[in-house]
């Protein structure tokens, strides 16, 4: 699948339509479209076809509407998918009354961020390094660090900890999102391909040449009942960062469980949002 580039088009505009700033006609028929009808359905093409069958022609025939009636309220497919990608991170939900401290809102996070990959896999296709600065991303950055905040970080480790785990996520996810798409698209699942190869391996591959490999491979594929365990790698995985951020935090107290001097946040900067 082509990968998009959030902020590829007109980034005023994107952010225009974004914010609902845009200027709207003041004389005329009363618009028969609204662009939260528009991203709508264009976000329902993605969720079934993938971005790759994502056209303003597309969304349009889905709307019944002719396809320069689009362009009235959205220039193009690239602000198009920046105003997406915004809304359905706007699904994401703050960790604010998760109990327990850094470490459980830290996990919310992540989970959340998996499941709303798998709910739209098209996210994952859609490069947000110039993240689209709408009301969704922005308020999703502000509540990621709300979780981190106050434990003893600087301004930049707490915008690199958040990175690191919903960043965690999205490539999890992606695994996840492939190993589906792969029985789909093969019609075969996991333990019937293991069953069509095993044959051939077991008569042609010499064991003593791979003990580890031909050992510790078939504990995990009778763990995983598959080549891959997506879901227990990402589990796995989550909670060996969220260990080492632990040590991270507590490298900064005393003794006495006080922080150590400078070892509060950061001075203030421009800061970003993370989109994904």
């Amino acid at each position: 699948m082509t990968t998009e580039y959030s902020g590829g088009g007109d980034p005023k505009r994107s952010l225009e339509i974004l914010w609902g700033v845009r200027e709207r006609p003041r004389r005329g028929p009363k618009p028969k479209l609204t662009v939260a009808e528009i991203v709508r359905t264009a976000i329902a093409v993605a969720d079934a076809d993938g971005l790759d069958a994502l056209s303003m022609r597309r969304v349009a025939d889905e709307l019944g509407v002719a396809p320069m009636s689009i362009y009235t309220y959205v220039p193009g497919k690239a602000e198009l998918i920046d105003v997406m990608f915004d809304r359905a991170l706007g699904e994401l939900t703050a960790p604010d009354g998760v109990p327990g401290g850094w470490r459980p809102k830290l996990e919310h996070l992540a989970r959340d961020n998996w499941d709303l990959y798998h709910r739209h896999p098209w996210l994952l296709h859609v490069s947000a390094v110039r993240p689209p600065l709408g009301p969704a991303v922005s308020a999703k950055y502000e509540f990621e660090l709300r979780a981190v905040d106050g434990i003893g970080l600087t301004d930049v480790e707490m915008d690199s900890v958040v990175a690191l785990v919903t960043g965690f996520a999205a490539s999890s996810a992606s695994v996840s999102v492939n190993a589906a798409e792969a029985e789909r698209r093969s019609g075969m699942s996991d333990e019937q391909w293991w069953e069509a190869v095993a044959p051939f391996l077991e008569e042609h591959i010499d064991e003593a040449e791979y003990p580890l490999a031909g050992r510790v491979g078939a504990a995990a594929g009778q763990e995983y009942r598959g080549a891959v365990g997506p879901r227990h790698a990402f589990e796995f995985g989550l909670a060996r960062i969220l260990d080492g951020i632990e040590v991270l935090i507590a490298s900064r107290r005393r003794p006495d469980g006080t922080r150590a001097p400078g070892d509060g946040p950061g001075a203030p900067g421009p800061g970003g949002a993370r989109g994904g």
